[in-house]
């Protein structure tokens, strides 16, 4: 009986661990990405026209003034691409953003360009009916160029190396605080490991995600902190958590960082493609906001990345409270039982 159950338990977790990875991916839709329109009034109306009757719900869109806005709004985050409207039309995308806001917007381009010409040769028709043209006369070809205002590097330029980095962050951070919960006794040295092994790990993977592959791009120095304090939240996080409430906490600290926060992290796809609000939750973890941190300061520097800071502060605080205060806890007890 005993096996039976062990056995029905174990397929309910490779369930539960299936569904946790796959329901944000397979739930997951082409939805509300916000993008700029820059032109005159009249055009980026009638360009929202034709978006909303295409492509309903897709874009969020925001205006803009010019096409230096528009590459300003992209340089912050605020959006992830532009139609710039005018006399030579042009779509400005960020690759940085992912494959799939590439794609989208490479689209969008090919729509425009396919709508733009087809006015054009409906104004000449319309000219020569009216005689104001000459019989032949052929509409000038209109072509949309498509920029890429936020290239990625030329070593990940399918953007995969960077989304496929998040796991194992994920999984560094989880090991190590596993290991040092088990492996080492005591509060201070636990701490102190867990200090040791972010540095060492920011440094090291730093030095193979940027100085061997490539992927990282921006200062050396400053990804690797990113990277560190990615590591020390979850590997504080879970050695808290064990010293609060025992190898329960080793469960609780992996199940939430592997199977709630990994799977949210939008590593490979814009949150705002995740159903409901669950992409702005994924970002209060540990793993969307590491993900989002290193590609901020990889590509994005100009983008306000202290959300993510202060995102990974606080788990790295939970974390140093959970020792704190299994520290103590267990002191008295020990007091008492003396």
């Amino acid at each position: 009986m005993r096996s039976v159950v062990l056995a029905v338990g174990a397929a309910a977790a490779v369930l539960v661990v299936l569904l946790a990875f796959l329901w944000p991916t397979v739930t997951s839709s082409v939805k509300d990405l916000p993008i700029a329109i820059a032109g005159g009034s009249a055009q980026v109306a009638q360009v929202e026209k034709q978006l909303e009757s295409s492509a309903d719900g897709v874009f969020d869109i925001t205006t803009a003034a010019t096409r230096d806005d528009a590459v300003k709004l992209i340089e912050t985050r605020e959006v992830y691409g532009a139609i710039v409207l005018g006399d030579t039309p042009e779509v400005l995308t960020a690759s940085a953003n992912g494959a799939a806001v590439s794609q989208l917007l490479g689209q969008v381009a090919a729509t425009i360009q396919t709508q733009a010409n087809a006015q054009a040769a409906a104004a000449v028709q319309q000219a020569i009916a009216a005689g104001k043209a000459p019989a032949g006369t052929v509409a000038p070809t209109i072509t949309v160029t498509v920029t890429d205002v936020v290239p990625l590097s030329a070593d990940d330029a399918r953007g995969l190396g960077l989304s496929v980095s998040s796991f194992p962050l994920v999984l560094g951070g989880m090991l190590g605080g596993i290991l040092i919960s088990l492996l080492v006794a005591g509060s201070w040295r636990r701490l102190v490991a867990v200090v040791v092994y972010a540095v060492v790990g920011g440094l090291g993977v730093t030095a193979v995600l940027q100085g061997w592959l490539g992927i990282l791009q921006g200062g050396f120095l400053l990804n690797s902190l990113a990277v560190g304090l990615s590591m020390f939240a979850t590997a504080a996080f879970i050695v808290g958590m064990n010293a609060l409430i025992g190898r329960a906490g080793i469960a609780v600290g992996s199940v939430l960082t592997m199977l709630v926060g990994n799977p949210l992290s939008a590593a490979a796809q814009p949150l705002q493609f995740m159903t409901g609000p669950w992409g702005e939750v994924g970002q209060w973890f540990v793993p969307g906001a590491s993900v989002t941190l290193l590609r901020d300061l990889s590509y994005f520097p100009d983008a306000d990345a202290s959300g993510a800071w202060l995102v990974l502060l606080g788990w790295a605080a939970l974390g140093l409270i959970g020792m704190l205060v299994g520290h103590f806890r267990n002191q008295r007890v020990v007091a008492a039982a003396a």
